[in-house]
């Protein structure tokens, strides 16, 4: 609609002797202000006038007039015509309405949550599962081919350290390494030792020990996917990324990576005064995180050839993450070219941000635990009301998680959606069970006024274009919000089911809302329960 638009009216401007220039078509914040309109510049009032007059002469079926506004605004007011065939729209296209085409031939990755085995899963693994999975749907809904990875750190110090507490039988054994690494010199060496001999593969007992934590760590992490709705295509891990890596690094040394007290280093700096030198293979002969990615970057190119690779971190690594591109564009430049950094912001309890580095942690479990008892134990409402807790604002923010308000049923909140979806489902089954027949006929609805919601249902699609084209899923978020409680209020003014000679088309519009809220939340990977 928004192109027809934009048509129309630089045909408009064209009949006026007028260069049509760079204009924005948007969606007025007040409904009472029609749906789009558009700014003409300058202050010429007369031509404002004639441009109303023009457009109101020349107005297509879908246009029921045209009005102009203070400050040089053009106000659109879309027709019954038109509002009754989007409702015939989404429901004719049921579970694709909202879907377009605008990536079709595009191959992309997305890489999120990385938990680190021997590690617990804990509630900052949240941010990155929800934010990669909903990303991954929304460039699916958008026509792309979509592929999710979980690129995890089965080596490195943090693997020794567990180690280190397994062999010792303790009963919280990374906590346990942590703090001895950090507190004693001879267990900071034992463990360094372990360290060397995992990557080395070299000592039969920490074999053992090491396969038999990360088998079940792998099978822990994978029973938490099941909870969330997370499926990965590909599984990932830093000690296949470290020998490719490591070798990618040596064969540029002198050209783009430089010794330095007897490790290997990248000079970022040279190339951007903005960056910093990183280590990229340690004074021990061990490849760091940074090499790594080198190593995975084109591992995962191997196994999916992708257009783009699109990877969510936490903002932490923001810094780290543009010196690695850097070093990307000058080994890889093709696939840094492809390569799309998305960091998010901390998830927090009121209480303050968790430790990861003492083990001291508050897990995904615990929380999820903590949101089913505010819900009765229903495990769908409370991974709904987390998802759209993380995803109800802007991916790089920091969020303060509040239980109580995540479970609200006032509104912004997953149960408010998932509220209103399952009271349309057992609308339109008492309807059916009642004979009732919905449709979208015009016979005795040309003189009756447009719905609030019939508004809104059909902007469905647009919602899910902006979410791909800015990477933004709360925009979804926000408009399913709307949407609720636009519903809610045409629900509480009109009478669905009845013999009314609208009845029928109040059907279908609830139809509609059924079917929007639904695909909406299917995005957003947020459980539709039939009842509630």
């Amino acid at each position: 609609m928004k192109e027809k638009l934009r048509k129309l009216i630089t045909e408009a401007l064209k009949s006026l002797g007028i260069e049509a220039g760079d204009f924005v078509v948007e969606h007025p914040t007040d409904l009472r202000n029609g749906d789009y309109s558009f700014h003409l510049g300058g202050k010429d009032h007369l031509l404002h006038q004639k441009i109303v007059v023009y457009l109101n002469s020349n107005k297509p079926y879908y246009v029921e007039e045209v009005r102009g506004a203070g400050g040089g605004f053009v106000n659109f007011y879309l027709s019954t015509e038109f509002f009754k065939k989007s409702i015939g729209e989404v429901i004719e296209r049921e579970n694709e309405f909202g879907k377009n085409e605008n990536l079709k031939g595009e191959k992309v990755m997305v890489e999120h949550t990385d938990p680190n085995p021997f590690k617990e899963f804990h509630i900052g693994h949240l941010m990155p599962n929800v934010i990669g999975s909903t990303v991954a749907n929304v460039f699916a809904w958008n026509g792309a081919e979509v592929k999710q990875a979980c690129y995890q750190g089965d080596v490195g110090i943090h693997v020794a350290k567990a180690v280190w507490g397994l062999l010792r039988g303790e009963k919280e054994p990374y906590p346990a390494g942590a703090k001895a690494y950090e507190e004693a010199d001879e267990s900071k060496k034992e463990i360094q030792e372990i360290n060397k001999k995992i990557y080395e593969h070299s000592d039969e007992e920490i074999n053992k020990v090491y396969d038999e934590g990360k088998k079940l760590s792998l099978e822990y992490f994978d029973s938490i996917y099941k909870r969330l709705g997370t499926k990965f295509d590909y599984f990932f891990f830093e000690s296949d990324g470290g020998k490719i890596g490591k070798e990618i690094v040596e064969k540029n040394k002198g050209k783009i990576f430089e010794e330095s007290d007897s490790a290997v280093v990248f000079h970022a700096e040279k190339y951007d005064p903005a960056l910093h030198t990183r280590v990229f293979i340690s004074s021990a002969g061990l490849p760091t995180y940074e090499a790594k990615e080198l190593g995975l970057a084109k591992i995962k190119f191997e196994k999916y050839p992708y257009t783009k690779s699109i990877v969510v971190t936490g903002n932490e690594i923001k810094d780290y993450f543009k010196v690695l591109l850097a070093a990307m564009k000058l080994t890889f430049p093709e696939l840094a070219e492809k390569t799309k950094h998305l960091p998010h912001g901390m998830l927090r309890l009121p209480t303050g941000k968790m430790s990861s580095r003492t083990g001291d942690v508050i897990t995904a479990e615990a929380l999820i635990e903590e949101v089913k008892k505010k819900v009765k134990g229903d495990e769908a409402v409370a991974i709904g009301a987390i998802k759209y807790m993380i995803l109800r604002q802007a991916i790089g923010n920091d969020i303060v998680f509040d239980i109580d308000k995540s479970v609200s049923t006032e509104g912004d909140s997953g149960v408010y959606l998932q509220y209103a979806y399952a009271r349309t489902n057992s609308l339109l089954e008492r309807a059916d069970s009642q004979g009732q027949t919905l449709s979208t006929d015009s016979q005795g609805l040309t003189l009756r006024e447009t719905h609030g919601i019939e508004k809104l249902l059909y902007r469905f699609p647009e919602v899910v274009e902006r979410a791909g084209k800015e990477y933004a899923p709360h925009y979804i978020v926000t408009y399913l919000t709307e949407l609720a409680g636009s519903f809610n209020n045409f629900y509480a003014h009109e009478q669905i089911i009845g013999d009314s000679p609208e009845s029928p088309y109040r059907l279908a519009i609830t139809k509609a809302f059924n079917i929007v809220m639904k695909n909406g939340l299917d995005i957003l990977g947020i459980p539709t329960p039939e009842r509630m």
